[in-house]
């Protein structure tokens, strides 16, 4: 007798999504439950996935960079993916104003006396170049900065590649030494639907009733603006650049789609997106440069993100934005995603820097500060989702320039 065909992992996670949202919703009155003996194992397997990201990303591009034995083909690769990311930031700030003015109607009016809220420092531009090298080779995997982890990995390998052919042996190293981490992330990763499942139901549980709350309708046209983007402009883009039906992209991705949803980490989502990135035919060299670099600068679902929430807090103070205005809106949040990159709690610093870009109060921010993680859920999403398109865009434009050379 033939045994049971055992459940993908696409179709475990979402099983532990739903089982999720189900006993979160059978908690909303003792979120405290949930927090104090379920999110714990939660904050275990996030940490366990946080802790082989860093070596494994150094590992995984400095044998990437090797196999390249060329530095002007990285330097060419990270040209695209920089261009690529800029590109549909811009594109998803756009689409975010486009919808948050369309669907303004149906937004709350909620009062705006006595609101406080204080960004995070803004990082000027040259902090943020000179953050972007480390200042000893422990640091970077301290404090988990995928920046200096990816610059690291990228000038050891370079040194390599200037060694030649009396690196053999090193290079035989890391190559094992990446499997080995590889290994580690496939073992981390099949306890994947239980760190959903602990990950997504204390967040139900505490947020339950602020989903029926009066920034309902806030949060319902920033995830139309999320989907939108999703199916409009990653679509577009792999089946044109990449010649991948867009069916068979959100059917790979789906793994990484649902652990970003329940996770809000897009670094912690790194491994799931590498895997689904290679299933769909992207070389493990450019993989390993883009989703990381990605990981850090790529913020398409807070660009969005950003238009939802400057014109409903416009709105809430009664301000109607101009055309330039919102211009503005689109130039500052592109820019912004480059220059805050690696820098925590960046979403609320880039919607500070908007904000005050175009003259509305910073304290608005206290207006949907409660309900961020709901926001973020699906911004890390459609985060994750562009880095993965981004890498088939690029592997694809890489594949036609070999083939002419």
């Amino acid at each position: 007798m033939e045994s049971k065909k055992k459940l993908s992992l696409t179709g475990q996670i979402f099983v532990a999504l739903v089982l999720a949202i189900l006993v979160g919703i059978a908690l909303t009155k003792t979120p405290d439950i949930a927090e104090a003996y379920i999110a714990p194992f939660g904050t275990i397997f996030l940490n366990l996935i946080k802790w082989i990201v860093g070596p494994l990303v150094f590992f995984s591009i400095m044998a990437g960079v090797i196999s390249l034995e060329d530095v002007k083909r990285v330097g060419s690769i990270g040209g695209k993916t920089l261009l690529y990311y800029m590109c549909t930031t811009a594109l998803a700030v756009v689409i975010g104003l486009f919808f948050a003015n369309l669907l303004k109607g149906i937004f709350p009016v909620l009062t705006t006396s006595n609101l406080e809220f204080k960004a995070g420092e803004a990082v000027s531009f040259m902090d943020t170049i000179v953050n972007v090298f480390p200042k000893n080779f422990v640091a970077p995997f301290v404090e988990a900065n995928m920046l200096q982890i990816i610059v690291s990995s990228l000038l050891i390998g370079f040194a390599i590649i200037r060694i030649g052919h009396s690196s053999k042996r090193l290079v035989d190293a890391i190559n094992i030494v990446n499997d080995i981490f590889i290994m580690g992330m496939e073992m981390i990763l099949k306890l994947s639907p239980i760190g959903v499942f602990c990950l997504l139901s204390p967040v139900v549980a505490k947020n339950g009733p602020a989903i029926i709350g009066s920034l309902a309708m806030v949060l319902m046209v920033a995830y139309i603006c999320y989907f939108i983007h999703s199916l409009v402009v990653y679509s577009t883009s792999v089946k044109i650049f990449a010649g991948v039906s867009p069916v068979k992209f959100f059917k790979e991705m789906m793994p990484a789609i649902l652990f970003a949803f329940s996770s809000a980490s897009s670094v912690g989502t790194l491994p799931l997106n590498m895997e689904s990135t290679e299933r769909l035919g992207v070389r493990k060299e450019i993989s390993s440069f883009v989703l990381p670099l990605g990981a850090t600068i790529n913020m398409d679902g807070t660009a969005i993100y950003q238009g939802v929430c400057s014109i409903f807090i416009a709105s809430c103070f009664g301000i109607d934005l101009t055309l330039s205005q919102m211009l503005t809106i689109v130039l500052t949040a592109t820019l912004a995603s480059i220059g805050t990159a690696g820098v925590p709690g960046a979403g609320m610093i880039m919607l500070a820097m908007v904000l005050q870009s175009v003259g509305l109060p910073v304290e608005g921010i206290a207006l949907v500060a409660g309900v961020d993680r709901l926001f973020d859920m699906g911004r890390t999403t459609v985060n994750i989702t562009g880095d993965a398109s981004c890498c088939l865009v690029v592997n694809a434009m890489e594949d036609k320039k070999k083939a002419r050379a």
